[in-house]
């Protein structure tokens, strides 16, 4: 197998630059490409809308199985249970989009190969730049439209999406009372024996009153009617026959007791609603380029000034120990410098593996985004090279390529976040080999050979499954 030459790459590269300036074409031809696009683009668009669907459908069922414990121990209204997987929505879309396009575009172009589409254009004179081009100008709106979906929308979501887990993992899940059992409301506990099932009294009332005071109350009573409301947030008791005792707990002789026939307590929010708040924090998952660009300049003036101070205390040390002296006083001052040395040097490097942490969140922001054109580059050939025109296999050869890509992001961003190798390389590497494997495939396909053959793999394996 030969190697593209320099021309055919060179070719190539100017295409992708250059590929929206018009052809020197006129009248018919004109009309032809443009026909020629919305096919293309059609083909397309249903396995790209398809795959978003069933991506997404599949990360929404690990989701639905991660938080199901939550939902249920929690006892979650329908509404929140709503919001909560509405706002997980974006993180999902933003791995979903670019491995649709993936699949799509391997789809798309194995169809047409797979039915001899590709053969006939290629007849009429179309090579296979011309028909990528439309897709690939989509593909560049579309890293557009996801680079502004990275750094606006999913931050939001993110940030909403960790204020209502917040919340609900502070709620207090208590829609029913059990008989024999003390159960926690806000401020109070409440105990009762048995319920009268014909009635509805609750028998043996006990309620300790536990709000901030200096003194605690213990409520009993002979029987009540206790009523949850408000979704269980809200309760209103009437007790009958009872008692209250108060005592001081810095001053226990102060006592004090009353006997009621009848007492009415209302606890109106017994914090079972998850109630919408904000919280100040957000982490580099919540904030957008704009946000962690002015972070990383605060922290790299943070670290300037301990670098700073780092250097003073080193010329310190350096002129203690010119000093020939064993006075303790000499000794100690060594010793405190060294310390504080040591924390600074320590400070340093936390400092640059936060600013470093940052930096990873920013380019991947915008390396998963060009993932839609990188995606668009390397699945067109490898459709025509496979064939595929099954949803099947779309997903099973998108899927395998999409984990390639995925672990060597990953990787890439352990490594920056030990601060091995840069953040641009740790984020982009994936993105500039992967650009190069769908060069090197489009050249070849070009030349109308075929690296991949897919039947002869599946025959293979078929024969050592049998």
């Amino acid at each position: 197998m030969n190697p593209p030459s320099c021309g055919r790459i060179v070719e190539f590269i100017g295409f992708l630059i250059f590929f929206f300036v018009p052809l020197c074409l006129c009248g018919k031809k004109v009309k032809i490409m443009k026909i020629l696009s919305k096919y293309i683009l059609k083909e397309h668009t249903g396995p790209f809308f398809l795959s978003i669907a069933v991506i997404t459908g599949v990360m929404l069922l690990d989701r639905i199985l991660d938080l199901l414990n939550l939902i249920i121990t929690k006892r979650l209204p329908l509404p929140t249970v709503i919001k909560l997987f509405g706002l997980s929505l974006p993180f999902m879309l933003a791995l979903s989009i670019p491995m649709a396009v993936l699949v799509g575009t391997i789809m798309a172009f194995g169809r047409l190969s797979s039915d001899n589409e590709i053969t006939a254009f290629k007849a009429s004179g179309i090579n296979i730049y011309r028909m990528m081009a439309p897709v690939v100008f989509v593909a560049i709106l579309l890293s557009f439209f996801m680079i502004h979906f990275n750094n606006n929308i999913l931050p939001d979501s993110n940030f909403a999406l960790k204020n209502l887990l917040v919340k609900i993992h502070s709620r207090r899940p208590t829609s029913e009372l059990k008989p024999g059992l003390f159960t926690k409301l806000k401020d109070y506990n409440f105990y009762y024996h048995s319920k009268d099932k014909e009635s509805e009294l609750f028998n043996q009332i006990v309620i300790y009153d536990r709000q901030p005071g200096d003194f605690p109350r213990i409520i009993t009573a002979k029987s009540g009617n206790v009523k949850l409301s408000n979704g269980g947030n809200s309760l209103s008791a009437i007790l009958y026959n009872g008692e209250i005792h108060e005592i001081d707990n810095k001053a226990p002789e102060k006592y004090s007791s009353i006997v009621f026939k009848k007492y009415c307590i209302d606890i109106p929010d017994l914090g079972l609603k998850v109630n919408p708040a904000r919280y100040a924090h957000r982490g580099d998952r919540e904030m957008s380029s704009k946000d962690m660009k002015a972070k990383i300049k605060n922290l790299e003036n943070t670290r300037q000034s301990k670098i700073n101070e780092l250097n003073k205390y080193k010329k310190q040390l350096i002129e203690l120990k010119s000093k020939i002296s064993d006075e303790k006083e000499i000794k100690r001052e060594m010793k405190k410098l060294k310390n504080l040395t040591e924390i600074r040097q320590h400070r340093i490097r936390s400092l640059n593996a936060e600013i470093s942490r940052y930096a990873v969140e920013i380019h991947k922001k915008y390396s998963i985004a060009f993932a839609c054109l990188v995606f668009i580059l390397i699945g067109a050939p490898i459709g025509m090279m496979t064939r595929t025109n099954t949803i099947g296999k779309g997903f099973a050869i998108s899927s395998f390529i999409f984990l390639v890509y995925y672990i060597s992001l990953y990787a890439g961003e352990e490594l920056a976040d030990r601060m091995i190798i840069s953040p641009f390389i740790a984020m982009w590497i994936s993105n500039i080999i992967f650009t190069a494997v769908g060069v090197y495939l489009v050249i070849y396909s070009v030349r109308e050979r075929r690296i991949i053959h897919l039947e002869k793999i599946t025959k293979i394996f078929n024969r050592h499954k049998n």
